[in-house]
């Protein structure tokens, strides 16, 4: 494709890049990146592959705008309260930039839909930006079993975590193989969260999709990034593709989708 006067000028900060240029300005524009999860993480990521030119973003959430959300989620607007989230990213995204084609999916992710939502287009890469352990361990287990690179994101009080699949080598189960007791992990709507920090991370992902698409730089595979703001403290850790992995190990057990619940903490044998 060759690109427009009005793109030159819009993606200037791209071309100029040499990383980047107008080839890779193109593949931004060819690619497809699925969201799931319009809230803390999501909403940042949307904004920002927006702006950056993905031809194709699809949302994924079935939850309506409320008012507690808009402390982090800035995507939405304090008119958005009570409409669903999808719309609501749809409205923004598109006046931000109209070469970007926004598909929504006004439901949440479970065994039986993920897998159709993930085909729909073909996605080339799927940011979680969920919520919640049995989402984020349904996107790991969807994507290994369909080989599609995706980033996780977790964010709590403070501090924030992100490692990015792709295909063959460490996944999300391949460092946590089990989902962890309910109760024994803390929501942000019981512990809290510092706006920013779900920008922070959210940003983060956004990055790493688009060095993905470009093929370029050092992608957050085999590692995990931890931060703790507070302190304003960075580290990686390498983590080596597990063998004992349920889903993508050298025996998985996790051959098809299943939807989760969160085993109730015993707080008895934990002592």
């Amino acid at each position: 494709m060759n690109l427009t006067e009005e793109q030159i000028d819009r993606y200037s900060r791209h071309i100029i890049l040499k990383d980047v240029g107008g080839k890779g300005q193109e593949k931004l524009l060819n690619a497809k990146i699925l969201i799931i999860g319009a809230g803390g993480l999501g909403a940042p990521a949307a904004l920002y592959l927006a702006a950056a030119g993905i031809g194709t973003l699809g949302i994924a959430d079935g939850d309506k705008v409320e008012l507690s959300n808009l402390q982090r989620q800035i995507i939405h607007f304090t008119p958005d309260v009570g409409i669903s989230k999808t719309i609501s990213s749809k409205n923004k995204l598109e006046k931000l930039n109209p070469d970007v084609n926004v598909i929504l999916y006004d439901e949440r992710v479970y065994a039986d839909n993920i897998i159709d939502i993930i085909n729909d287009r073909d996605y080339d890469f799927i940011i979680d930006g969920t919520d919640n352990f049995p989402a984020k361990f349904l996107i790991n287990d969807a994507s290994v079993l369909l080989k599609k690179p995706f980033s996780h994101g977790g964010v709590l009080r403070f501090e924030g975590q992100t490692i990015t699949y792709i295909p063959g080598n460490t996944c999300y189960r391949c460092i946590f193989p089990e989902l962890p007791p309910k109760g024994a992990v803390p929501s942000c709507s019981e512990a809290g969260i510092l706006g920013a920090i779900a920008g922070i991370l959210g940003t983060i992902q956004a990055t790493e999709a688009l060095k993905y698409i470009l093929g370029i730089g050092d992608i957050l595979k085999n590692r995990m990034l931890i931060f703790d703001a507070l302190e304003m403290n960075f580290r990686t850790v390498d983590i080596g593709k597990n063998p004992d992995c349920p889903v993508c190990g050298n025996n998985p057990s996790i051959t098809e989708l299943k939807d989760y619940e969160q085993p109730v903490c015993d707080l008895k044998k934990q002592g």
